[in-house]
């Protein structure tokens, strides 16, 4: 057997096991596994799973790990880059500490963190809901309570945890607990998840500080609670913006784009009441 080949069944085993194959992709993958344990051509098989999963793979609909598998089976497999998760299991080091944020999708949550000086490590994930190890399919369904979100590992002598906060205020819409922008579901509602009663306080703080800016016209509504298990998200959705450039800047700019038209709105909301208070 051939290295490429004895990987590629290997990928075959793994996905038919996982709980995130929907029944469908299962049923194709079971259809190649026994063709070749019957002696079928397994390039044969492999072109035509292949030709089987095309339709929903061009339409971004295949599940997360079997997205992952058809990039390596159609010559993309530098797409389908392996994501280090030793650092999320990992315990922290001197000077080190995690803060969690949801805020909306988390593709577009990654690289305004990861990009900073002192960030050691993102990843994107699950939390907040109340099922062991969920898959993207159950939370986007909105089965399992839990908010899309990112752990950041960070350097304190570098980087400061209120840094990172007011950073996240800058990226999200805190007037908006029903999603963020285009994404609308619980799973999308921003929180921050606080790790312990300094954290708390230094949230506590800045949200306060932002509703006593008068910043935005509706109440601030981002919510703070307290951090529960992390469970990181399939090696698909991790750094999504190295991965997948053009799909990510086209959800970024319309992000950017809304939060640039809210924060001049805002802006312009100000300049009138203080010019109002001057005459």
């Amino acid at each position: 057997m051939q290295p490429d080949q004895e990987a590629r069944l290997n990928d075959v085993y793994n996905l038919i096991l996982n709980k995130g194959t929907r029944d469908w992709e299962r049923q194709q993958l079971l259809i190649l596994k026994t063709a070749v344990e019957t002696g079928n051509n397994f390039k044969t098989e492999l072109a035509r799973l292949e030709a089987n999963l095309r339709p929903l793979a061009v339409r971004d609909n295949l599940t997360p790990d079997m997205t992952d598998f058809y990039r390596k089976i159609t010559g993309n497999a530098e797409n389908a880059t392996a994501f280090d998760y030793s650092r999320h299991y990992a315990a922290d080091g001197p000077n080190q500490e995690r803060a969690i944020f949801a805020g909306g999708c988390f593709w577009c949550m990654v690289e305004p963190f990861e990009t900073r000086p002192g960030i050691i490590a993102v990843t994107s994930g699950y939390t907040g809901g109340d099922t062991e190890n969920p898959t993207y399919d159950q939370v986007i369904g909105q089965y399992t309570n839990h908010v899309e979100a990112v752990e950041i590992i960070f350097d304190t002598k570098i980087i400061k945890y209120a840094d990172l906060v007011t950073l996240f205020w800058q990226i999200i819409d805190p007037t908006d607990d029903q999603g963020q922008m285009n994404d609308r579901g619980n799973e999308y509602r921003p929180v921050i998840f606080v790790r312990n009663a300094q954290q708390r306080k230094i949230a506590t703080a800045s949200k306060q500080q932002l509703v006593a800016s008068g910043k935005y016209k509706r109440p601030i509504v981002t919510a703070i609670e307290p951090a529960t298990k992390f469970w990181p998200a399939e090696n698909f959705h991790q750094e999504f913006y190295k991965k997948n450039r053009q799909r990510y800047r086209r959800t970024e700019i319309t992000r950017k784009q809304f939060l640039a038209v809210q924060h001049l709105q805002n802006k312009l909301r100000i300049g009138l009441k203080n010019l109002k208070k001057k005459h």
